[in-house]
């Protein structure tokens, strides 16, 4: 017995390989979705089983008493196709295979829009999570399967919403040649557009700003007349945070979105909801994300901790600004992820004194670090050292966190 893992291309005759086709043609038995089997010309075997499971496949084949037997997959076997599953299963039972490759909607994609592929970011948002914001922030033009909840429609609706309109971006359906339409615009032109929740989505690659890390200087963010967390400190307060690439962060009390914008920077793969009361610092931060192009900030407007409630759960949470609320916000941030590292920033003894009330309140170990720093300042012939205010920086963590 011997089986054949096929990629049948695009899913029309012409689009498939002439070996994969002689295959499907002289098999005593093919095994696949039932849409893909009902789509095969009927001068290929008739003898035909639909099933889209691996484990079951691969009962299927060991119980079917056939020699020659292809299982099809649509695509290429290689690219997020069902093969992916179904080899371990085929090596653990010591099942004879090989494994055939087809066209991939990727490489029919790309033929249509008469563009070489190889540069493109290959994602799959066929029932996988991914988040398109931060794919197209790779630096690279980003291609995606799309299906399931992340249709094209979803994934160009969330674009549009991080301010990312105006990229260029093409859909496809049908590929198969001369089936196929393809729509060319930006991501706002194509909301537009009807598209089939089946389809392919390549979208160009999001512009790059500065990644001068750690501590962007001062000068550089919009300001306005809204409090900005200064550059010695927001670089010590990413330090202590230690967020990972894809850390999902809030900023309470974001301000201008100083501390937003440097993680946004080291969470490049992530989210950092941007949590502000103040009308004129939401307008700030959505402009400090244009300028450092940190599309993968969400300004949320309204005052903690009630604007936390619809947030998904966080890693990292820095408390810039309570508005007096802090034993609430630390309350509701240990509700939705008790391990979270919280880092909340100072001035005032009464407010270190009712951040360490809050954080031991609910059962974090608490480091507690002062920073002073000074800044030279010319006057006359002299260099004179101007101090800026002492900062608390509060650390609560939960290590190892159990709950």
């Amino acid at each position: 017995m011997h089986v054949d893992l096929i990629g049948t291309g695009g899913g029309s005759q012409g689009s498939m390989i002439l070996e994969s086709a002689l295959l499907l043609k002289n098999a005593d038995l093919i095994i696949g979705a039932k849409r893909l089997l009902e789509s095969l010309p009927d001068s290929y075997c008739s003898n035909r089983v639909a099933e889209i499971y691996a484990s079951k496949i691969a009962d299927i084949i060991e119980t079917s008493g056939c020699e020659n037997i292809c299982v099809a997959f649509s695509g290429d076997s290689g690219f997020y196709s069902g093969a992916t599953g179904l080899i371990p299963i085929l090596e653990e039972r010591g099942i004879d295979f090989s494994v055939r490759s087809g066209l991939s909607s990727v490489q029919l994609f790309a033929s249509a829009l008469k563009r070489p592929w190889q540069d493109w970011n290959l994602f799959s948002a066929h029932g996988t999570d991914i988040d398109p914001v931060s794919c197209v922030m790779q630096g690279r033009d980003s291609f995606f399967l799309t299906g399931g909840k992340l249709t094209s429609e979803v994934i160009l609706r969330l674009l549009s919403e991080a301010g990312l309109g105006s990229l260029k971006a093409a859909v496809g359906e049908n590929l198969s040649y001369p089936e196929q339409r393809v729509m060319e615009g930006t991501v706002d032109s194509l909301l537009e557009e009807e598209i089939a929740p089946l389809s392919v989505l390549l979208i160009e690659k999001a512009p790059s700003g500065p990644r001068s890390l750690p501590g962007v200087d001062d000068e550089l963010y919009i300001r306005g007349k809204v409090p900005i967390t200064k550059r010695d400190v927001r670089a010590v307060v990413v330090s202590h945070m230690k967020p990972d690439r894809d850390s999902v962060i809030w900023d309470v009390g974001a301000g201008t979105g100083g501390v937003s914008v440097e993680l946004a920077l080291a969470a490049d793969l992530g989210k950092v909801y941007a949590v502000e009361t103040n009308e004129e610092g939401i307008e700030l931060i959505k402009q400090n994300r244009e300028k450092f192009c940190r599309y993968n900030i969400v300004p949320v407007h309204g005052m903690a901790p009630e604007a936390l409630a619809d947030l998904p759960a966080p890693d990292r949470v820095f408390i810039g600004g309570s508005k007096k609320n802090m034993e609430a916000i630390v309350g509701t941030v240990h509700e939705k992820n008790p391990c979270a590292l919280v880092c909340i920033t100072a001035i005032a003894l009464e407010s270190l004194f009712e951040a360490m009330s809050a954080l031991e309140k609910f059962g974090y170990t608490i480091s507690v670090t002062q920073i002073s720093s000074a800044n030279a300042k010319v006057v006359g012939s002299y260099h004179m050292m101007m101090a800026e205010n002492p900062i608390y920086i509060l650390t609560g963590e939960k290590e190892p966190c159990t709950e």
